[in-house]
């Protein structure tokens, strides 16, 4: 275990803190959707679903790759923080001013005159984001993830209550409208407020080249992903109704409660300390392995589960008139599975400095889904053809990602695809078992899923611990420091 002395000691403290907040942030948001879901109709998902892929291209375009170039950076200057804080808010402003002014053809578009001053009003979230990006990648450089939780779980609360009341008092989608403001407000505020940086009236063209010729094919590879993650929102509003894009939008969000957290928290946290170790092959090597079979132990059970219960989940959790999304969100979950490695493995190439092989990928896997997504259309397999595409497309996706990511570190695809091979038997052997039992029991909804629950854990811990699995080990003491840690804080908070 002393190899992997990266993700020991502050990295594992990092781990602990960010897979708190990213967990209890999308637990808040979470609960704050099944209040939703039973208070508003599925048509009003189904229009922030049509408007917020032009919000997420455009948060794309004012990050333009600069703070991952920050924080791969060993030493950060302050004119380097000061020159990506002006550019970053000289660009979400004009972006702001583009979608505005596009706002009615948008709505034209989609055949909905609402989603003109919806979009109008969501465009100024990417002003206020802009302003809080520096603070959170100073935070992130630290790995202090401890005040990010803070801030994130006191946005989420104030962004769940402000929708929760609206949506009460029946302003409908304006409910979903006002939880974005409020928790982008307060998350830029709460970071101002932590983080004690103020930007020099400074604006350096040499720092902002140096930063740029490494994050500019970051931009282009993000515009392309973030594009591509939110094109099925766009065809499902467009050819479909809102209703359905917004059984679609909800059955997405139930797996990304999973799917993004535990993404964001190990790519957020491993990335600045494998970017200090990047010179120490055999150290990058070995650590980024660890990271990849800690984290296939981690998701392949959580999603082979959610499949499995699905039936009984959905319908206690967001009502039963959304059963029409139980089977988007069995198949959204395959695509889940495997989403964190993806990460994982594209993070290496930023690790090493290979934006240009990174962007190389954007481009291969974009070709794939658009050829997909085509036959789709062209045999008209509606939205379950269309998911389908996305799932072929993540599978071969993540076999060219691991491909290239194995010409930079000595630990080759067909090695990455082994270490994994077991995890996803594990899971799949306990999610099968526990479908079965679904289909024998005839209990109340709520018993059954947590009859579901406890006997999947116990299949897959009693697997793993007779397999004598070390990411078991690992994930055990991870859990042991956060269980001391919150016993100190509750004997701190008595005492005090």
């Amino acid at each position: 275990m002393s190899e992997i002395s990266p993700i020991r000691g502050k990295t594992i403290t990092g781990l602990v803190w960010s897979f708190i907040d990213l967990f209890a942030s999308q637990g808040i948001q979470f609960i704050v959707l099944m209040i939703l879901a039973r208070l508003l109709a599925p048509e009003f998902f189904g229009l922030i679903g049509m408007v917020v892929v032009f919000i997420a291209i455009s948060n794309s375009l004012i990050d333009s790759g600069l703070t991952q170039a920050l924080i791969r950076e060993k030493d950060t200057s302050p004119v380097d923080y000061s020159t990506v804080f002006f550019f970053n808010l000289f660009i979400s402003v004009f972006l702001t001013i583009i979608l505005y002014s596009i706002a009615p053809m948008i709505s034209h578009f989609f055949g909905n005159e609402q989603l003109s001053m919806i979009l109008r009003v969501l465009s100024f979230t990417l002003i206020i984001n802009s302003l809080g990006i520096i603070q959170r990648v100073m935070l992130t450089k630290k790995i202090n993830f401890k005040t990010q939780t803070k801030i994130n779980l006191a946005s989420t609360i104030c962004a769940g209550i402000v929708a929760s009341i609206f949506a009460f008092l029946g302003f409908g989608v304006w409910s979903l409208v006002a939880q974005t403001l409020t928790l982008q407000t307060m998350q830029t505020l709460l970071l101002w407020i932590s983080n004690k940086w103020v930007p020099s009236l400074v604006f350096s063209m040499a720092s902002f080249k140096r930063l740029f010729s490494f994050a500019y094919k970051l931009v282009i590879s993000s515009l392309l992903d973030t594009a591509y993650n939110n094109v099925f929102s766009l065809l499902i509003g467009k050819l479909y109704s809102a209703g359905q894009l917004g059984f679609y939008t909800n059955a997405n969000k139930l797996k990304d409660v999973i799917t993004n957290s535990a993404t964001s928290a190990i790519q957020r946290v491993t990335y600045p300390v494998l970017s200090s170790i990047q010179d120490d092959e055999n150290h990058l090597q070995s650590a980024f392995r660890k990271i990849i079979r800690t984290t296939a132990f981690i998701m392949f059970p959580m999603m082979m589960g959610l499949i499995a219960i699905a039936d009984t989940l959905i319908p206690i959790l967001l009502g039963p008139a959304w059963t029409e999304s139980i089977v988007f969100f069995q198949l959204l979950c395959l695509i889940g599975m495997i989403y964190p490695i993806h990460a994982i493995n594209l993070n290496i190439l930023q690790v090493k400095g290979r934006s240009d092989l990174f962007l190389k990928l954007e481009i291969i896997k974009k070709i794939l889904i658009t050829v997909l997504i085509v036959i789709s259309l062209l045999f008209s397999l509606g939205i379950l053809g269309l998911i389908g595409a996305a799932i072929i497309s993540s599978y071969v996706s993540l076999l060219i990602n691991a491909f290239y990511s194995a010409k930079e570190i000595d630990y080759s695809s067909r090695q990455q695809l082994k270490d994994m091979a077991l995890f996803f038997l594990l899971a799949s052997v306990m999610g099968i078992s526990v479908y079965f039992l679904g289909t024998i029991l005839a209990l109340n909804l709520f018993f059954k899923l947590v009859i579901q629950i406890l006997f999947g854990m116990l299949i897959y811990i009693a697997l793993s611990w007779g397999l004598k699995n070390q990411e078991f080990k690992l994930v055990l003491e991870i859990l042991v420091q956060l269980f001391k840690k919150t016993k100190k804080n509750i004997i701190k908070a008595h005492g005090a």
